[in-house]
């Protein structure tokens, strides 16, 4: 009779509403940058926390490699293949899925520290503002956002198609500086294609920018979880310990606030992007 009540016990706990960790839920991601992405293992953590958060047991699964235009493709079908991505936001990305309001990296992606040649590490020194700066030459690849944004500013710039080939044509001085996100500047820098380049040291560009995480749009439900565990995780303090471990100390090593800082617009920052909300935002 005891076994009988505890299996009856046990089998409305487990169909009992609400409860989020009973069940499994696979979340497909697009590895947009392939395993050498150097924001995966944040964003792998930032995903296990919002399903810890809500007490969802969650299966992280790669997908196949692919860039960020083909991930929102995929995304847009009924069933194609992955759940989510993460990525810069445009107006663009938010009418075709579903948009996670929440700044995963603070906006670090719009502060940009430029590589510059190590022939030349002072190119930047007497730079103070976007008039001086439009005397020189940036290198993007021709379809980053950030290359409108440059040019939006009157900046001039230099494109390739390839994010391999802008390394050589720095050294070859084929340009002045390589504006990188705080995120990427260090562990590109050290890599052996940016040999005989070095990070600039006296200037910061800052431009409002949001990484999201972007979800099937036949995955709404998928969405309001997530989007409910990252402002749990905002509330009692582990967001910001997570975004700690993994960005303080390269944030206290680039000194943003003691570098001089040029602010550009953003044109292609959609209206409903949470600016107003401080506690989002990283502050040097």
């Amino acid at each position: 009779m005891r076994k009988l009540l505890a299996a009856f016990l046990l089998s409305l706990l487990l169909v009992q509403p609400g409860r989020a960790d009973v069940s499994v839920q696979l979340v497909r991601y697009a590895l947009v940058s392939g395993q050498e992405d150097p924001h995966l293992r944040y964003m792998l953590a930032l995903l296990q926390l919002a399903c810890d958060e809500v007490r969802l047991r969650c299966q992280l699964q790669a997908a196949s490699a692919m860039n960020q235009s083909r991930a929102l493709v995929q995304l847009a079908k009924p069933d194609g293949g992955i759940d989510l991505f993460w990525g810069m936001t445009s107006t663009e990305r938010e009418q075709q899925v579903l948009p996670i309001r929440i700044p995963l990296d603070k906006g670090l992606l719009g502060w940009r520290v430029a590589l510059v040649n190590a022939g030349a590490p002072e190119r930047l020194a007497g730079i103070a503002n976007v008039r001086q700066l439009a005397g020189l030459l940036a290198g993007q690849v021709a379809d980053w956002p950030d290359t409108a944004i440059l040019r939006h500013a009157g900046l001039k710039v230099l494109t390739s198609q390839d994010y391999g080939n802008l390394f050589p044509m720095l050294q070859r001085n084929r340009f002045d500086y390589f504006p990188r996100s705080v995120i990427e500047v260090q562990n590109e820098a050290s890599q052996p294609q940016a040999k005989g380049l070095v990070i600039d040291s006296h200037l910061v560009l800052h431009y409002p920018a949001a990484m999201y995480f972007f979800v099937s749009p036949q995955q709404p439900r998928l969405a309001q979880v997530l989007e409910k565990g990252l402002r749990l995780a905002l509330k009692d303090g582990r967001f910001n310990q997570l975004f700690q471990r993994y960005n303080g100390q390269m944030l206290t090593q680039l000194a943003l606030a003691q570098r001089r800082e040029i602010r550009l617009d953003n044109p292609l920052l959609p209206a409903a992007t949470p600016l107003q909300d401080a506690a989002l935002w990283y502050h040097p």
